[in-house]
Parts: structure tokens; sequence; C-alpha cells
């Protein structure tokens, strides 16, 4: 009899790397044929310090000296770069590299490190809300540009909801204008209390 196709082991030795512009002219997004990461779950790393819980970060910082921020979501890595350098001259190395590092089965991250928790269980009924509509109606926009958006704090009396960009949207030259006119915008009428929305760390 002959042997059971495997669908699976198949497509373990199937690793395919393609490259998506964004907004931001500094950064790439590297889409894998998997997924990298589970569902919803993101992780920027803006330098080689924030790195250390990733091996593959650390070894893309370490072996790139042009790479400025790298950030994991689902099925691709975003990774902005030096402004000096051509993303043309260094995109074949980098696919490589990263279809290299996949095939030889090489952790993304050291289990070791204890990844922080969000804290949700103790948000009040406004920051749910907020929290609701990021990741239903402005959260799928933006990882469509390679980057992402995390709720980070509400001030209930001012009304001021501060939020981080992640992964292309930090630094982007757009993302100022994209987060007054339409995040802000958005969040102001979804959710009454909300007054203003700033970028935290940018």
């Amino acid at each position: 009899m002959a042997e059971e196709f495997n669908r699976e082991k198949l497509y373990d030795h199937t690793i395919t790397i393609y490259t998506e512009a964004n907004p931001n002219p500094n950064s790439m997004k590297f889409m894998l044929s998997f997924m990298l990461i589970k569902n919803g779950d993101t992780f920027d790393f803006p330098d080689l310090e924030a790195a250390k819980i990733s091996p593959l970060a650390t070894e893309l910082f370490e072996k790139f000296d042009f790479i400025e921020r790298i950030f994991y979501m689902s099925n691709f890595i975003t990774i902005t770069k030096k402004e000096e350098v051509v993303w043309n001259e260094v995109i074949p190395q980098m696919k490589e590299y990263l279809t290299e590092y996949f095939r030889e089965k090489k952790p993304v991250f050291d289990e070791s490190k204890e990844v922080a928790e969000d804290g949700s269980e103790d948000d009040t009924e406004a920051i749910k809300m907020i929290k609701s509509v990021l990741e239903e109606y402005i959260k799928p926009a933006v990882e469509m540009d390679g980057g992402a958006i995390q709720f980070h704090s509400f001030d209930e009396e001012s009304g001021v909801v501060k939020v981080l960009l992640q992964g292309s949207c930090s630094g982007c030259p757009s993302s100022t204008i994209t987060l007054k006119a339409g995040i802000e915008n958005m969040l102001k009428r979804m959710v009454p209390t909300v007054k203003e929305v700033v970028a935290e760390g940018v």
C-alpha cells in the first residue's frame, strides 16, 4: 500500500518569502508562506536590547547593520532600515537569510524569556470600547501596511487615548496624518468620552 500523502510534511519544506512595500519607504513587509505568530499577537523590537527574547530578531540586528526596527505579526516580518540603504540592494540577501533560518527550524523566540501579560481584566467600560474599535476597525487597515497599533492608556478625565504605533507605522511620515484624520475621528465618533488620540513613544 502506498504511503499516505502527508500535506503538513510537504508544506513543512515549502518556504516562500515575498516582499510588500508600504507607506513608510524605509519599511518592508517580508510575507511568509506560514504563520509566524498566532493570530492577534504582535512583537515590536526597536533595537537589539529589546530583541533579546527572539533569537531571530537578534540575529537580524547583528547580521544586517542597516536594520533599525523589526516587527512580527501573523505571517509577516516588517523590517525598517536606515534611510541611506536601498531596498533593491539588500532584499535578496535578506530573503535568502530568512529562508535558510526557517528551513533549519531555528527558534523564533527564546522560550526561557517571559512575555508580559496585558492586564486586560482591569479595563473600564470605556477602555473596553476603545480596544474593541481598535481591534475591529483600525487594526486590520494598519496591518495591511505592515504595522500595528496597540492600546497604551486612556485618561478618563482628559479624554486622551495613547496608542503605540509599531512596525512600519513607527516613524512613518504619514502616520501622524493617519492618526489624526482616521483613527482619532473614528474613536471620537464611536466612543464619546474620547477627546484626543496621541501616539506614545514616536
